[in-house]
């Protein structure tokens, strides 16, 4: 309990550090992408203020999901984390469509050349929005939370949309009258790599939402921990699923057929405070018991 805790106070506060800097940031690239004439800013300025709104539902996601289980939610309200993440990847999904649709007319448009400074301003948001990225994903591998991983990526599809946004302010400038819509094409370019990364997302929490068997690592890690149980001859079947930050683990482990149902049900409980003690994330375990010699 004292390890959930802690996860999900290292998860808010990846949250509300995700919140404070995408709303900085879509300031910052707001302004600089009017008064630098930049579509390719003003498109990124709408992505991460899209970013802000997915980061204040990721917030709830995980308060929400972290609730604990009660007569109506016996497994908890874990699921709530994956269900977010679908609305997040709609915010991406939007972004990416708005964005490639106020590109297109852009580039219809005549216009003038960007401004040559919204390139210092764009390399100081690249850099920071992968330190971002990277933080955030550390802190979504630690907590286990699928909802924070979305929400880290938001970072990384900001980072490539500002490089895709680097080099077509560059060609423009570089080449000069006959190419102002170079930005414009590559932020047409960004908007295709956020719906890319929206699929990334979405697939994970699909299949954590249907069941889905992903998680042959934890598996291997129960086995092999069993095993340390005296008394547990081995394992058969072992199925997992994954809610919210917690994994549900059904187990059937192999005992002695000479020892009585009292000293069986006596291991099996040794067996769930041990997996309980030796691997994070454990949520409810139940333990199925099977004589050494079943057929």
């Amino acid at each position: 309990m004292l390890e959930e805790n802690t996860n999900v106070k290292k998860a808010i506060r990846a949250t509300y550090f995700s919140i404070i800097g995408n709303a900085l940031l879509a300031l910052l690239k707001g302004a600089a992408g009017f008064f630098g004439n930049s579509y390719a800013l003003i498109a990124d300025a709408i992505e991460s203020t899209t970013d802000i709104f997915s980061s204040i539902l990721v917030l709830f996601g995980i308060k929400y999901s972290t609730r604990p289980a009660d007569e109506n939610h016996p497994y908890g309200h874990g699921r709530a984390e994956a269900l977010i993440t679908f609305i997040v990847v709609g915010f991406l999904i939007t972004a990416a469509t708005v964005i490639a649709y106020e590109s297109i007319l852009n580039i219809q448009t005549p216009h003038d050349l960007p401004k040559s400074w919204t390139l210092f301003v764009l390399g100081a948001i690249i850099i920071w929005k992968e330190i971002s990225f990277r933080l955030v994903l550390k802190k979504s591998k630690e907590t286990n939370s699928s909802a924070l991983k979305a929400d880290a990526w938001h970072h990384r599809s900001d980072a490539i949309t500002s490089i895709a946004a680097f080099i077509g302010i560059s060609i423009a400038l570089f080449c000069g009258k006959g190419f102002e819509s170079a930005d414009d094409w590559a932020a047409l370019f960004a908007s295709g790599f956020i719906i890319y990364n929206s699929y990334l997302i979405f697939r994970p929490a699909l299949g954590e939402i249907m069941d889905e068997h992903l998680y042959d690592d934890v598996v291997e890690e129960i086995r092999k921990a069993a095993l340390k149980v005296n008394g547990i001859l081995g394992t058969e079947k072992c199925f997992v699923r994954k809610t919210g930050m917690v994994y549900h683990v059904e187990l059937h482990a192999i005992v002695s057929a000479n020892i009585t149902v009292k000293e069986g049900h006596k291991l099996a409980h040794n067996l769930e405070d041990y997996l309980r003690r030796d691997i994070p994330g454990m949520g409810r375990i139940l333990i199925h018991v099977e004589p050494d010699d079943y057929s």
